[in-house]
């Protein structure tokens, strides 16, 4: 039997770097991978639907290039096309992460299901695939699934979701999505450009229910304005297949009612990959909902037992699974001092995007902390009008006393990239002051950065 200093279980953002790290610090470890290298974010998150939301984007403005001064008659989607495009991508970014771990002898590449078999002295015993193998330390970064909500049905129904998207060959004709989160909204705007019909349910009573209103509004009115129909503060009860496609059954305060379509594209929320991992053979602690419970060094209750990415709970996002990557580095191989406590930033990548950090206001009304907003429309920037991208607007809270800046939204073209000058600033524990009196190139969409918080007072 194979004995390692460190087994990590997951080819994921966290996973493979830090097996690298590892073995480059002489620790002898193993990766175990039951499938694709890369986890979510490769395979099926960020590197796809980044790829197709941006031909969605390129044939939304060729289609309003008579705005530009442009004549082009007609725009036909290749749909089959745009998804080979993102899967080519996919396979290389694959391949690039398989060569690396074969330039990496040093690295122990299992191929195969991981499932823990208990503990004998201190020594964690494993079995991945038909190999019996045992390690010292063990890192658990096996990511999430597609949550599926206990919905009348659904089990009956083909659903598109998350994981398999992907897989798909035609553009569906009504698409009906169950969720109106990050997914769903990325989804349901990339699926009308496209060419389908677009509706999208939530049992809350707002698109993405843990941003600001008057951020998310103008959001929902984009997207409406595009053709996607939105039913808020309705709750699905049934899902029936029919010849056509399907039939949605669901609750409102207006009644019950039934909704057709052709598809449904389900995005209730993510499930982590623990139920059969075999935790309880070393008890490892996990919450109600099967998340790992970690510590702000992202070690379990068990010692030795460390969790990365998104089955730690938290946030669930690319860059916080490859920042957990160097905070196991410090633990495994380092002096420790690098733990979970971070700024960390996220976006939506409608068009436009929802770059978010730190706190929204609704939180820092909660915290009963002094704070001050500074707000600025997109209309009002130059270089915004110049591209046709007025749309959207940026809003920063400041603490009232030392300036510094507790959150912001920056919903605005390349909204994600705008809004990494108030995550730096955050991270500096600089005062808001330090970007409104720098001097930004003209014109510029990092001017309404700086706009903005230049209306604070």
């Amino acid at each position: 039997m194979a004995l390692y200093d460190v087994l990590i279980i997951g080819g994921g953002q966290a996973g493979i770097p830090l097996a690298h790290a590892l073995a480059r610090a002489g620790k002898k470890v193993a990766l175990a991978e039951r499938k694709d290298l890369g986890g979510s974010c490769v395979n099926f998150g960020c590197t796809p639907t980044k790829a197709a939301i941006a031909s969605a984007r390129a044939a939304f403005q060729a289609r309003r290039g008579a705005v530009f001064g442009l004549r082009i008659p007609t725009v036909e989607v290749d749909f089959p096309a745009v998804l080979d495009r993102a899967r080519s991508i996919v396979m290389e970014t694959r391949a690039s992460l398989r060569r690396g771990l074969e330039r990496s002898p040093e690295i122990g590449f299992l191929r195969g299901h991981a499932r823990l078999r208990g503990r004998v002295k201190g020594v964690f015993q494993v079995r991945v695939g038909e190999e019996d193998i045992a390690a010292s330390q063990l890192v658990l970064n096996t990511g999430t699934r597609a949550l599926r909500p206990p919905i009348r049905g659904l089990e009956k129904v083909p659903y598109l979701h998350a994981g398999n998207w992907l897989d798909q060959h035609e553009v569906p004709r009504r698409l009906v999505f169950i969720g109106a989160g990050y997914i769903a909204l990325e989804m349901s705007q990339f699926y009308l450009r496209m060419g389908s019909r677009v509706l999208v349910i939530d049992k809350a009573k707002q698109i993405l229910r843990r941003e600001d209103e008057d951020v998310v509004f103008p959001l929902q009115r984009l997207l409406e304005s595009e053709g996607i129909e939105f039913r808020l503060e309705t709750t699905v009860k049934r899902v029936v297949r029919t010849r056509g496609g399907v039939l949605v059954a669901v609750e409102s305060p207006a009644g019950p009612g039934e909704i057709r379509g052709s598809t449904v594209f389900l995005a209730a929320g993510r499930q982590p990959n623990t139920d059969d991992l075999g935790l309880e053979s070393v008890g490892v602690k996990t919450s109600e909902e099967g998340f790992v419970e970690v510590d702000e060094r992202l070690e379990t209750n068990v010692d030795g037992a460390y969790a990365a990415g998104d089955i730690r709970g938290g946030p669930m996002f690319t860059h916080t699974s490859w920042d957990d990557y160097r905070v196991l580095e410090s633990q495994l191989a380092g002096d420790g001092s690098r733990t979970t406590r971070r700024v960390v930033p996220h976006a939506v990548y409608t068009d436009p995007e929802l770059g978010r950090v730190g706190m929204s206001e609704r939180e820092a009304k909660e915290s009963g902390r002094e704070y001050k907003v500074g707000r600025f429309e997109m209309r009002d920037n130059g270089k915004a009008r110049e591209l046709s991208e007025t749309e959207g607007l940026i809003k920063v809270l400041v603490d009232a006393e030392s300036g510094q800046i507790l959150g912001a939204a920056v919903l605005a073209a390349d909204g994600s990239e705008l809004v990494h000058m108030y995550v730096d600033l955050m991270n500096a524990g600089a005062p808001y002051s330090v970007l409104r009196d720098a001097v930004h190139i003209h014109p510029t969409l990092a001017e309404a950065v700086q706009s903005a918080v230049a209306k604070i007072s």
